[in-house]
């Protein structure tokens, strides 16, 4: 099954709209979904405290900051 992580932190509103764009496209084309607070992790913040929201599939990053549902679903068919 297709690993797909978003990378966030709550007040996003950024990666709240992301968030939708995922779930959106889940529903045709599924994939486990893994939202990762970066505030949880010292090594998830370091490396995104300013980009996020950041979706990778499959450990390989597609998105930074914003993502259309044809753009993640092109990412997916490249990724996978």
């Amino acid at each position: 099954m297709t690993r797909v992580t978003l990378y966030s932190r709550p007040g996003c509103h950024l990666c709240e709209l992301v968030e939708r764009v995922l779930e959106h496209v889940r529903k045709s084309r599924p994939f486990d979904l893994e939202i990762r607070d970066i505030d949880q992790d010292p090594a998830d913040q370091a490396k995104y405290t300013n980009d996020i929201p950041v979706v990778t599939v499959n450990g390989v990053e597609v998105a930074r900051h914003h993502l259309t549902a044809a753009a993640f679903e092109a990412a997916l068919d490249k990724v996978t």
